[in-house]
């Protein structure tokens, strides 16, 4: 609808209201809003979104609200909000048109990815706010089901430059994925305005005692102040022989369950089809109570009492009431209610709502229904709604009598709820699974269902275990799988090689060793061997052999998954998700193979991004920005760290730190990067991410050689050493050795660099001989230095690893400084210093700068690049424009809308004082 009126300010709510006002001026001006309203029931939320809707003129007012009962059933929320914008659906491109008519059923095919539905929404909103500005309202939103609110969430934070409004209403203590959104805390109304709010509606004498207290004990609740004086008589509200404070006052729906039992039966009856049918469907309302003998004109009285309105839609005054409508009821009368409403649903068009009518219907175990359950959350899952699918799969298991199908309905209904990340909602299921008549290969799984929960709580903070302990749980499983399924086997002693080198120092029973034995001896898998399969074998051999003997299987697991990543495939996804990032960034780190690295980020970001994956896009992101981050090209990992956050911070997964710790490293900004540091170091005691303390101190350790505090980097080199973590071990050894020969450490350093020469002369890579040559050089004779330190810096020239060749640069110019050859030393040192400062290494870039000085050379300031006058995403849309990437294919990659990607090339064009993208391409976006 499009409001043309203006309302009134809410009685008390005139900052609430004001706040709102700003919001819907902002809309009008052209860029997008978002706020969350949070408060407890009845305080009167949908009250200010009312205020919204009807304040909002000359703009287009949506809305949806969340229905305790719907909850399980996938993007029922959001096909209710997106409904009126189907005229723009066409526009879409095809992918986003394809998904979102998966998703809200309207054509079959395999699950859409939740980012491309995303992507869809934001641009059905995009294209609609063209033509005036458009206001969300999502009401109840603590009810709506998962995926709608996260699709929700992720829009909000992709909408920038549309003149676009999201309002949402949760109550307060609800934890869904608007946390973190821009809140309006909405409590109750003042004393005085609460005294004059219930004055309004007692048509009698109020006695000011009697007032006060409901004043007092409704804490300014507007609902409450509206709804409980209807119960009191009026000797009650005069403060006679009837005083209130003869009984307690009922809460909200006690008072509303009290006014529907005054109801007819018939009427409440009607009110009973009407709360179990949530989707507000007159026609379904009426063709279900006419099975039951129910007139419609029986909702007179309800309607008159201003509980409920019918009309092309139904819709109940509050949520209250129709919960107090559904509770009113026994569970015979309930159950006969859904039995109705499921004879009244078309079986074709909505079998889902149909069977979860069916289910409520059942008075006891029913295989029929169970099996028809089943069959939605097969469905459910093809439209890529895993938590309705868990819904489905736990009700089809209460209603099974027959043990073994039980069991295994209990076993599938935990594995999508862990798969929703619905970690909590799996113990009961996985206690019915485990009393259940499994065969060896069900138990197997649960075994490894139980560990993956485990593993995953722990990851995220929310369990008695530790990373490192979940470990030794993953091993069991795998070797409970053996022989069962052999594939199935290999994959979780990946996993558990994963935990066990996150857990690092801190796993028990010796970490990584523990796991590599014993998968070392498991059965080979599938053949011709998989990605995965050569990968394990590799880490194995590692781990028990040294890194000579694990070098040509981990070459060829990486080159084999770097194929099969760019072919893209079923199964790729999979393995994705177990070989990164911990797997496969150690095994290329062990390597030192620029070259692999780079092409595998990119074709596994290249895979997610097309596929637009929720789990795996985040983690490829973050990977793919630590290959830029050793490429010295800081700006351009910014942007992907924040992308990938920005991510994280939608869906709620756990996100990777270590390239955000290597960038806030390298940039050398001694406070920004510390409060980085000391927070994950705290983050991985309280995990027991040993793998994550461990690079919290690597990431100390470049920090101080940066800024040239040896002793602080030696400290923390030597912590970092401590543990041979796979790949980052052998990062720390190069630190140490600078940081140990600058302060007075030669025995230290020279101990480091035999452990390096062992982890990189077998790799025989650029990268590798270079390393070890500039650290050969840091504790060589004079005489013998000069020719390590030109090595290193001919060979880290013909790699990507930037950083590391400007540091041997850098460490030549210093040591031709000492040699007293000051003009040999300032040209190594210009050419360091040139690069990082166009890097943005801030620190290593004064030392660079202090040292010329030590030459005598005259520093001046150099001038910023163009690039550095632009935000992160400014900078992403920039290149990608330069690129010659469309607007619309600019808004895909990213997941903004094409009216963003349009705003902030206007503003990029402003900075840059271009006036067209041709003119992009000529600058460099290396920095």
């Amino acid at each position: 609808m499009t409001n043309t009126g203006a309302a009134r300010p809410l009685r008390g709510r005139r900052e609430e209201c004001a706040a709102l006002d700003r919001v819907i001026s902002t809309v009008r001006s052209g860029r997008s809003q978002v706020l969350v309203l949070r408060g407890e029931a009845g305080v009167g939320k949908s009250a200010l979104l009312d205020y919204v809707a009807d304040n909002a003129a000359g703009s287009r007012v949506l809305r949806t609200a969340g229905v305790e009962s719907e909850m399980e059933l996938a993007f029922a929320g959001l096909q209710q909000l997106c409904a009126p914008l189907a005229d723009h659906s066409d526009a879409l491109p095809a992918p986003q048109h394809a998904a979102v008519d998966t998703a809200f059923g309207r054509s079959a095919g395999p699950a859409p990815d939740r980012f491309l539905v995303g992507l869809a929404v934001l641009s059905l909103l995009a294209s609609a706010a063209r033509d005036q500005p458009l206001v969300c309202l999502i009401d109840d939103a603590q009810w709506l089901d998962r995926v709608s609110i996260q699709t929700l969430a992720f829009v909000a934070r992709r909408l920038l430059a549309e003149p676009v409004a999201l309002i949402f209403a949760a109550r307060d203590g609800s934890a869904d994925e608007s946390s973190g959104l821009p809140t309006l805390a909405v409590g109750g109304l003042r004393p005085d305005d609460a005294r004059a709010l219930l004055e309004s509606v007692i048509p009698g004498r109020l006695d000011e005692r009697v007032r006060d207290r409901i004043v007092a004990e409704t804490r300014g609740n507007p609902l409450a102040l509206l709804e409980l004086p209807r119960d009191l008589s009026a000797a009650e509200l005069a403060g006679g022989f009837g005083r209130p404070d003869s009984r307690p006052l009922a809460n909200i729906e006690q008072t509303f369950l009290r006014r529907i039992e005054l109801l007819p039966p018939q009427t409440q009856r009607l009110l009973l089809i009407a709360a179990a049918e949530p989707v507000g469907d007159a026609v379904l309302l009426m063709r279900a109570a006419q099975r039951l003998g129910v007139s419609l004109d029986a909702g007179a009285p309800a309607q008159g009492a201003g509980l409920i309105d019918i009309d092309t839609s139904v819709r109940f005054r509050h949520p209250l009431v129709r919960s107090a409508a559904y509770r009113a009821a026994d569970p015979q009368q309930r159950r006969a209610v859904h039995q109705a409403l499921a004879e009244a649903t078309d079986p074709a068009a909505d079998p889902d709502r149909r069977a979860w009518h069916l289910a409520n219907a059942a008075s006891g175990p029913d295989e029929q229904v169970a099996a028809e359950l089943e069959r939605s959350a097969d469905r459910a899952q093809a439209r890529g709604g895993i938590a309705s699918a868990a819904a489905f799969l736990e009700r089809a298991t209460e209603l099974t009598m027959d043990p073994v199908r039980r069991g295994a309905r209990a076993l599938a209904a935990a594995q999508a709820k862990r798969d929703a990340a619905d970690l909590d909602g799996t113990d009961q299921l996985l206690a019915v699974a485990q009393n259940a008549p499994l065969d060896a290969l069900q138990r197997a799984r649960l075994v490894r269902l139980h560990a993956q929960i485990a593993f995953a709580k722990s990851r995220g903070g929310d369990s008695s275990m530790s990373v490192s302990e979940t470990a030794v749980g993953l091993l069991h499983a795998a070797k409970g799988l053996e022989t069962l399924d052999d594939g199935l086997s290999r994959e979780t002693y990946l996993e558990a090689m994963g935990a066990a080198m996150h857990g690092g120092r801190l796993c028990p029973l010796g970490g990584a060793v523990e796991v590599a034995e014993p998968a070392r001896l498991a059965p080979p898998g599938p053949q011709p061997p998989r990605p995965i399969d050569l990968l394990l074998e590799g880490l194995s051999a590692r781990v028990t052999d040294g890194h000579a003997a694990s070098v040509a299987t981990l070459r060829n697991g990486l080159t084999l998954l770097r194929e099969e990543v760019g072919r893209g495939g079923p199964e790729v996804m999979t393995w994705l998700w177990l070989a990164f990032p911990v797997a496969q960034e150690s095994a290329v780190h062990e390597l030192w193979d620029d070259d692999l690295w780079h092409q595998l980020a990119t074709e596994a970001v290249r895979l997610a991004r097309g596929a637009g994956t929720l789990a795996v896009l985040p983690v490829t992101l973050a990977y793919r920005a630590g290959v830029h981050v050793q490429a010295g090209e800081l700006a351009t990992a910014a942007e992907l760290i924040a992308e990938a956050d920005a991510i994280t911070a939608a869906t709620g997964y756990v996100p990777v730190k270590f390239p955000a710790l290597m960038l806030s490293a390298w940039r050398g900004v001694e406070a920004e990067a510390m409060a980085l540091i000391d927070a994950a170091a705290a983050d991985a005691t309280a995990r027991g991410d040993g793998r994550l303390a461990g690079s919290a101190s690597y990431a100390t350790a470049v920090l101080n050689n940066g800024l040239g505090r040896y002793e602080l980097a030696r400290v923390a080199a030597e912590n970092a050493c401590d543990h041979e973590d796979l790949g980052l071990f052998g990062w720390s050894l190069v630190e140490l050795i600078e940081a140990a020969s600058r302060s007075g450490g030669r025995p230290v350093a020279s101990k480091a660099l035999g452990q390096l020469e062992e982890r990189t002369v077998a790799g025989e890579t650029d990268w590798a001989r270079g390393i070890y040559a500039r650290s050969q050089a840091l504790l060589a004779p004079d005489d013998s230095a000069e020719p390590l330190y030109r090595e290193a810096i001919e060979r880290l020239g013909a790699t990507k690893i930037a950083v590391h060749l400007a540091r041997a640069r850098l460490i030549y110019g210093e040591w031709l400084r000492r040699c007293n050859r000051r003009a040999d030393a300032r040209v190594q040192l210009n050419e360091a210093h040139e690069m990082f400062t166009g890097m943005g290494a801030e620190a290593f870039a004064e030392r660079t700068r202090r040292e010329l000085i030590a030459t005598g050379e005259k520093m001046r300031k150099k001038a910023g690049s163009s690039g550095e006058q632009l935000t992160a995403q400014e900078a992403q849309i920039a290149r990608l424009a330069g690129e010659g990437l469309t607007n619309q294919e600019i808004g895909a990659q990213l997941f903004i809308s094409t009216h963003t990607v349009e705003w902030h090339l206007r503003k990029v064009f402003v900075k840059l004082g271009i006036t067209s993208r041709r003119q992009l391409r000529k600058i460099s976006w290396a920095s």
